[in-house]
């Protein structure tokens, strides 16, 4: 993730708890506003996917697809990489829980790079607005949670 974007934000719940709505892949469209649908298509020994296929609406951007995750040990940070898309050539992301136990600072970090040509700085303010709605929606949903 080379000249990937990312934000933070604190969330008033503990690291486990915000990694358990993360790994929810099925409730994403409750708190994830431009995830329409999600699939599973594996899992680890563990239970937690490994291969989630998801379609997003995102007004003018809608697509379809794949992305393979990688859980830390720790419990505090999973990564994901793109393995199939319609418009999407790339995407890395992660995101990184620290903290506790009252509150988890999530940093979420992504890079995509589309098959439609789109000059950097156009690119960068999407993933921006990206990574803000998500930050904004998980910390909603977990803190609902309680």
């Amino acid at each position: 993730m080379a000249d990937a974007t990312s934000s933070s934000i604190t969330i008033a719940a503990p690291p486990e708890r915000v990694m358990a709505v993360i790994a929810d892949f099925a409730a994403y469209p409750e708190w994830a506003e431009q995830v329409k649908t999600v699939e599973i298509l594996q899992t680890l020994d563990d239970g937690r996917a490994e291969r989630v296929r998801f379609t997003m609406d995102a007004g003018p951007i809608k697509d379809s697809y794949t992305l393979d995750y990688r859980w830390a040990a720790d419990g505090r940070a999973v990564s994901w990489t793109l393995i199939k898309g319609q418009i999407q050539k790339a995407q890395d992301g992660s995101y990184t829980l620290a903290g506790g136990p009252d509150a988890t600072v999530v940093t979420y970090a992504l890079s995509v790079d589309l098959n439609i040509p789109m000059i950097g700085m156009l690119r960068r303010k999407a993933e921006k607005v990206i990574i803000d709605t998500a930050l904004k929606g998980l910390k909603r949903h977990v803190e609902r949670l309680g």
